[in-house]
């Protein structure tokens, strides 16, 4: 008895007729027409960092790029839900949840490389010398051996 796998279908058929991707296709489609509703009502610098994560019970919950807009959009959350609940689809919004999610990938930086003039690493250097706490002047002679090499 040999195997004979099913042929292949459209992806347009497939999201019209298996019920698992249509709900999951539907439930997509639902969220980007929420999020088209809330940047609408953002600031158009808030746009890129807000993303409609879940609407249930009157409970809006917005992933956020960072504490920076977390907080923010904070200071706007009232006027953001009175907004939102003048349009149908928010007319029962009764709270807003802002959760900060950092974006992951190219787009974040990989850390700062720390590079000191000679007289800057020097001055450390002498203000590590007087210093009593192991721990600390250790940390500060960490920070005087990242000087420039081309001075």
């Amino acid at each position: 008895m040999s195997f004979r796998p099913l042929p292949a279908q459209a992806p347009a058929a497939l999201l019209r007729e298996a019920k698992p991707l249509k709900a999951l296709f539907g439930q997509a489609q639902r969220l980007t027409n929420l999020q088209r509703l809330v940047e609408s009502q953002l600031q158009p610098a808030a746009r890129e960092h807000c993303h409609v994560a879940s609407w249930n019970n009157g409970c809006l919950l917005l992933i956020v790029t960072d504490g920076h807009w977390a907080t923010r959009l904070r200071y706007q959350q009232r006027r953001l839900q009175r907004q939102l609940q003048m349009l149908e689809e928010f007319a029962t919004l009764t709270k807003i949840l802002f959760k900060v999610q950092p974006q992951v990938g190219p787009n974040r930086g990989t850390g700062r490389t720390i590079h000191l003039s000679n007289s800057a690493a020097q001055s450390i250097q002498a203000g590590a010398e007087g210093i009593r706490d192991p721990r600390l002047r250790a940390a500060l002679e960490r920070l005087a051996s990242h000087t420039l090499k081309d001075q």
